[in-house]
């Protein structure tokens, strides 16, 4: 069988970002007079040239062995970097995953940024962001995964900030690269300490070495506390969670691809690094909690959000913090499905709610109502998208929970309560959700909201089928877990904590009696998870107010101590060349007194520690 396709599988970062050039020469001040619009058609056409090549070689890999690639970058004595790849069928599966969902969010974006002049920028960004992801899935390599890692994160800044003349856009990108550059500078000392322990960063070696190491118990957990840092700001885990809720300020089809595979790619190195983190039961231990407190705290605010894209970025980060929770107890299989299951059911939701935003200018959910009689297909992806997300059986969320849940059932109740409960909040808050935008009465904005183009709607609707089918796919795939051996108890609390939280916000949110806006009582409580237990508040009060204490004190030292010193010995060299300038007279007695000065001075100055010791001899004589 040719294996063409698979072996050349090293191309596919190289589509996007050949279509990445050539979007640049209809920037501003190239090519004017065809408009924008080409600069997105040769997007769309190379990425869906990655999509069939990456198909094709799934197709080829299936059930084969993985083939590694290797190509030489560095070569210096004691040091030699090798840019490694493995074509395996996970990895081409993820690239069909990225390369889809680029593919339906550039035909989004056509729609979406139709008056827009900034296409060539956007489309630039998004196959630069193409070929990264798939470069990451294909690397073997942990140094070159955070150099990826690290061109991500300049990506991400400059697409949150591509509408630069909005303040808040400004912000919202500083913010994200400032965020993710705390856990990347942490995570590559990580990458450095590597190297001299294992003598290697190739992946499939690291976990052949993790298997064998015997590593002191604290540098085990200093080596895998600083591994999980980088993955803990990529996926907004608590507490570098902020950036994420910024980073909403960019295009609405950027948040397609940031809120679903993006934000993943920090989950899929931590699945890589897993055997060593697993070197440390503390490291482990650690990974656990950020996930679960993540998943717990995230889900809550999110109920009390009434900016959509802040709903969903808190979801996002609830759902990364599941996938913390796998990997912390060893459970990678089941984190790599949920990774799917989510990135489709999130980027159908985005795309569903995506339309009414651009339709009704506001992104206020006290605003809307009334929308399913004008958006039934909008509705109808929501809630697919919505029970795709949750444990509902037979959708693809449904399994990749439950597998979690089976795993923390017998060794971790506390665990497994934790995730029972997480999966309750997030289908209160997409019932919520879904009853704000869509339940009610019409109100002065939802009124003439008709669905919205056919390129907004299409992609929406293939997505929603391939969710609809996807646990099809899964089991095709063999992927689904083996329901025989799976704890049937399980499946039903998890099937019943969906359906409560589905039943509790529909008693709410879908109720015409149950007055609208909700109000908790107390006021304080909803305020609480309203400001995200005023988390920016404690920073300010904490982070910020310690970084501006000390800037100002070294501020000061540096202009009164260090400029000081330097404009003392000035002053002191100026000072005294004008005072010697007036023994300049031209007669050789002044210099010849001068110089017996001086010699004077500076026998009395070396002769200053001994005059204690004349004194002694004084008093004796």
């Amino acid at each position: 069988m040719s294996h063409l396709f698979s072996q050349s599988a090293w191309l596919l970062p190289c589509y996007a970002l050949l279509g990445a050039i050539l979007a640049l020469p209809w920037s501003p001040g190239f090519i004017r007079k065809t408009g924008p619009r080409p600069a997105g058609y040769i997007n769309a056409i190379m990425t869906f040239t990655a999509f069939s090549h990456s198909l094709l070689a799934l197709v080829e890999t299936w059930n084969q062995p993985p083939q590694a690639l290797s190509f030489a970058w560095l070569n210096a004595p004691g040091l030699n970097i090798t840019l490694d790849l493995e074509i395996s069928t996970v990895a081409l599966g993820a690239c069909v995953l990225i390369t889809g969902l680029n593919l339906l969010a550039q035909i989004y974006a056509i729609a979406y940024l139709e008056m827009d002049w900034g296409w060539a920028r956007f489309y630039s960004l998004v196959g630069l962001f193409e070929a990264g992801m798939c470069l990451l899935v294909l690397c073997n390599s942990l140094f070159f995964s955070y150099v990826v890692l690290e061109i991500l994160t300049l990506g991400t800044y400059l697409i949150v900030g591509i509408w630069y003349n909005q303040s808040l856009v400004v912000t919202g990108a500083r913010d994200a690269f400032l965020t993710k550059r705390v856990g990347d500078l942490i995570l590559l000392m990580a990458v450095v300490a590597l190297l001299p322990l294992s003598g290697t960063w190739n992946f499939t070696e690291l976990t052949a070495w993790a298997k064998t190491a015997d590593l002191d118990p604290t540098l085990a957990t200093l080596l895998a506390l600083a591994l999980v840092s980088g993955p803990v700001a990529k996926c907004a885990q608590f507490p570098f969670h902020l950036w994420l809720d910024e980073a909403m300020e960019g295009p609405y089809p950027a948040t397609i691809l940031r809120n679903t595979i993006i934000v993943s790619t920090g989950a899929w190195v931590l699945i890589k690094v897993q055997p060593i983190l697993a070197l440390s039961p503390l490291g482990s231990s650690v990974v656990v909690a950020v996930g679960a407190a993540t998943a717990v705290g995230a889900s809550l605010i999110s109920m009390a959000q009434i900016d959509v894209k802040r709903v969903l970025s808190y979801l996002t980060s609830a759902y990364m913090g599941l996938v913390f929770v796998a990997v912390g107890i060893g459970e990678n299989h089941a984190a790599l499905v949920l990774l799917l299951t989510y990135a489709i059911a999130m980027a159908l939701m985005v795309m569903s709610t995506g339309g009414v935003v651009l339709n009704n200018i506001t992104q206020n959910l006290t605003q809307y109502g009334g929308l399913w009689s004008r958006r039934p297909l909008s509705g109808i992806s929501l809630i697919i998208a919505g029970l795709s997300l949750i444990a509902m059986p037979p959708l693809g969320g449904f399994w990749s929970i439950v597998e979690i849940s089976d795993a923390l059932w017998q060794s971790r109740p506390l665990l497994f309560g934790v995730v029972l409960a997480v999966n309750g909040f997030v289908a209160f808050s997409v019932t919520r959700l879904f009853g704000l935008i869509f339940g009610g009465k019409l109100t002065d904005f939802t009124r003439r909201s008709p669905e919205g183009l056919w390129l907004l709607v299409l992609p929406m609707m293939l997505l929603a089928g391939v969710a609809l089918h996807l646990p099809l796919l899964l089991a095709q795939w063999q992927l689904l877990p083996d329901w025989a051996s799976l704890n049937r108890f399980v499946a039903v609390l998890m099937t019943w904590s969906s359906l409560a939280g589905i039943g509790f916000g529909a008693l709410v949110y879908l109720n015409p009696n149950w007055e609208k806006p909700v109000r908790l009582n107390p006021q304080a409580l909803q305020d609480f998870f309203a400001y995200d237990f005023y988390t920016p508040q404690l920073y300010k009060a904490t982070v910020v107010f310690a970084v501006d204490h000390i800037s100002k004190l070294i501020y000061w030292v540096d202009r009164y101590i260090v400029d000081g010193t330097v404009n003392l010995v000035g002053f002191a060299t100026l000072f005294g060349g004008e005072s010697l300038k007036y023994n300049t007279t031209g007669q050789s007695q002044f210099y010849i007194l001068s110089i017996v000065l001086s010699v004077a001075v500076f026998v009395i100055l070396a002769s200053f520690p001994y005059l204690s010791q004349f004194a002694t001899l004084w008093t004796m004589f």
